[in-house]
């Protein structure tokens, strides 16, 4: 998934960052709600973490004017432990989950997944494309019922093409899934992950649409 973390405190930012990536994951982190409705303008995420008591704007005017222009994005809000009326107030300004501070990383991890889960419109951790089956949850692929090994943006592509069958997407939006700020992007980058992907399950399995991007034909 790509993620945004809008989320002040450093050392929970550190540590929420790291985690996140050793699961598979890219994670922009912003440190304010003006820097971070500036990123949430200029790219699609599969998920936002949002602390409420943020400088300079607060979590709930993000959401506000998040929701306001239409982004209708995963948000999990995160909110201390006292603050009921901060959960509510996220609640029912468009937040889909919240977290209490402090709060364990399994318990955060499973949250994603389901908010990804619920915004592909798939209650199921797997996922399943012809002979190809996904789990989710555990990164597994199998291809004809033998398992496959892909890497992590292999499997992050595969992943979006699938849920998107049917569609083109273009290179630009790929992109987006699969790098964080400041990951290096080489011209052809996307055009090797497809060529790697064809190569693991077979030719006819994503198709180049010249000039516009890729799709995977709805099963």
């Amino acid at each position: 998934m790509r993620i945004l973390l809008v989320e002040d405190d450093t050392l929970l930012g550190d540590g929420v960052c790291a985690g996140l990536r050793r699961e598979d994951n890219a994670v922009d982190w912003v440190k304010n709600g003006e820097t971070a409705l500036s990123a949430i303008t200029g790219t699609q995420y599969d998920c936002i973490i949002l602390d409420i008591g943020l400088p300079r704007m607060s979590g709930l005017d993000v959401l506000k004017k998040m929701r306001e222009a239409n982004d209708h994005s995963p948000v999990l809000i995160l909110t201390a432990q006292d603050d009921i009326a901060d959960r509510v107030k996220g609640l029912d300004a468009g937040a889909d989950d919240y977290l209490v501070k402090p709060f364990e990383f399994a318990e955060l991890c499973a949250r994603l997944r389901a908010l990804s889960r619920r915004n592909r419109g798939s209650a199921s951790e797997t996922l399943q494309y012809k002979d190809i089956v996904i789990n989710t949850t555990a990164h597994t692929v199998e291809y004809r019922q033998q398992p496959i090994t892909l890497s992590r943006r292999e499997f992050t592509l595969l992943l979006e093409l699938i849920t998107n069958q049917g569609r083109v997407l273009s290179r630009h939006h790929l992109e987006q899934k699969l790098y964080s700020w400041g990951d290096e992007i080489e011209s052809n980058t996307i055009e090797v992950h497809i060529h790697h992907l064809r190569k693991k399950f077979c030719s006819e399995l994503i198709k180049t649409v010249r000039g516009i991007g890729y799709i995977i034909a709805k099963a």
